[in-house]
């Protein structure tokens, strides 16, 4: 959100270009990263910054406590991932029912549904590791209040987050030259193509669809998604590495993925890896069967479909991903190697996982109205 507006990138620039200049400084990118989170949050919104200051501080200690306890852990570790999910779903339902109040911000909303995962992920990673895991505060909070990725992804991970702050501040002029590129590159992506590839999207769809308009649609609303995500990515991954920290890939050559289930480890990668990962520990101490396999695998699209929204489209839509995805590894259909088969094979299966994304991926529209129009315009024959 913060890359459509100049001002909040030029100062992700002028935080850049302090780190730089200030790289003798042994704890730069830790004190400096630290004040920068804080003000870029007061100066956006009081609201949203002292939210989310009071938001990182309780977690923190509930961090710590966790990290120490000697009795009593998984009660403390299961109420504070219930009080987080509980906390995220009463803000997005109250967001929902478009009410207005003085001590309430959209973004809040948007911010907190990272945050809360990047939360979990703490906790998780206090639960398991124990003492080791502890974390100093400035740390804590740079991780929970990282600008370039607060109201975007990649989705980071703590232990990943925590070994970055240990290593010095090195960024050289080929880092410098490949992040700016990636900026560049992302901010064409969101800023031009995007508002491009809306509009022809909202003027097509404003009158009567036929079955090769809304095939077309499905098609173009596919494209026009990639390019807002990846692009916000591309932004997120140049500004964070400009700050010192190593920023995951998102978006792993997608459409060349042979099948639902790598298809979901390509795009919007750290998502599926976060509901993978904390889902799948759960059951770590016993290796699932393939039945198990294939209801966690509905569980955790139906779990990404709701993050993306509370609605029953959303629901669907994770259903409809959740069953092929079991159906896949129930059949012994979930990967396929490239080298151990024949192109033509490889392709034709890239193929039809596109064609199973595109007949979904309106749903991101987040209009029950538009998605409906669409598909009642594939039965309108000409």
């Amino acid at each position: 959100m913060w890359y459509l507006n100049m001002n909040a990138v030029m100062a992700m620039v002028g935080m850049a270009v302090v780190l730089g200049l200030t790289r003798r400084w042994a704890d730069n990118k830790r004190v400096a990263l630290l004040l920068f989170n804080l003000a870029f949050l007061a100066v956006f919104s009081k609201q949203l910054f002292v939210f989310n200051l009071v938001y990182t501080a309780v977690n923190y200690i509930g961090f710590r406590w966790l990290c120490s306890a000697s009795s009593g852990r998984r009660g403390l570790f299961i109420a504070l991932v219930g009080l987080n999910i509980a906390g995220v779903s009463l803000l997005r339902i109250y967001g929902m029912l478009k009410v207005e109040h003085p001590l309430f911000d959209v973004v809040m909303v948007l911010g907190l549904i990272y945050n809360v995962l990047k939360v979990i992920d703490s906790h998780y990673f206090a639960y398991f590791v124990g003492q080791d895991a502890k974390a100093k505060p400035i740390d804590y909070a740079n991780y929970i209040l990282f600008i370039p990725t607060f109201t975007s992804g990649p989705i980071l991970k703590f232990r990943d987050f925590m070994a970055d702050t240990k290593q010095p501040y090195k960024v050289d002029a080929s880092i410098v030259e490949a992040c700016v590129k990636r900026i560049i590159l992302g901010i064409f992506k969101k800023i031009v193509l995007v508002t491009w590839m809306t509009d022809v999207f909202d003027k097509m769809r404003g009158h009567e669809l036929h079955t090769h308009e809304s095939l077309f649609l499905m098609i173009w609303f596919y494209a026009l998604i990639f390019f807002d995500f990846s692009g916000y990515s591309d932004i997120a991954i140049g500004f964070g590495r400009l700050m010192g920290y190593n920023i995951p890939e998102n978006f792993k050559k997608p459409f060349q993925s042979p099948t639902l289930t790598q298809f979901w480890r390509n795009w919007h990668a750290t998502l599926g890896d976060w509901f993978r990962d904390h889902i799948f520990m759960l059951f770590s101490r016993k290796t699932p069967g393939r039945w198990t396999t294939a209801g966690l695998s509905v569980l955790i699209m139906v779990l990404m479909g709701l993050w993306h929204g509370f609605s029953w489209l959303y629901f669907l839509y994770g259903v409809y991903h959740g069953v092929v995805i079991a159906l896949e590894s129930l059949l012994g259909f979930s990967t396929v190697n490239k080298r151990k088969v024949s192109k033509l094979y490889f392709y034709t299966r890239c193929a039809i996982t596109q064609l199973i994304v595109i007949f979904a991926v309106v749903v991101y529209s987040g209009s029950e109205e538009t998605v409906l129009h669409i598909y009642r315009g594939l039965l309108n024959w000409p």
